[in-house]
């Protein structure tokens, strides 16, 4: 019987039962579910690096944008706000396309 104690996706414990199982499971308190959601956005991201073929490392940044979505929503905020924040921050500051890497900054 394997024992995971991670947060999991709302409908997983009715296809846990419709494949014949019966899963253990409780609700989180509001601070254990963010530290949840952080350590489980962890997990998605080294999913997402370890990822080999396109549509392995689409799932994970799907998997990855459903977790920003639940800290937008505990943050009380959309997607859209923080879409609006990051275009802002890309007129201000520029995105990553360039691929500019920083090396170092001398004083002049």
């Amino acid at each position: 019987m394997p024992t995971y104690n991670k947060l999991i996706r709302n409908k997983i414990p009715q296809i846990i039962k419709s494949n014949g199982k019966t899963p253990t499971t409780r609700i989180l308190s509001q601070d254990e579910y963010i530290k949840e959601l952080c350590k489980k956005t962890q997990e998605e991201l080294t999913e997402y690096l370890e990822a080999k073929t396109k549509p392995d490392k689409l799932e994970e940044l799907s998997d990855l944008l459903e977790l920003i979505n639940a800290l937008a929503e505990h943050e009380d905020t959309t997607l859209e706000e923080i879409n609006n924040i990051r275009k802002k921050k890309a007129k201000e500051r520029g995105g990553f396309s360039d691929r500019v890497f920083l090396i170092e900054v001398t004083d002049n």
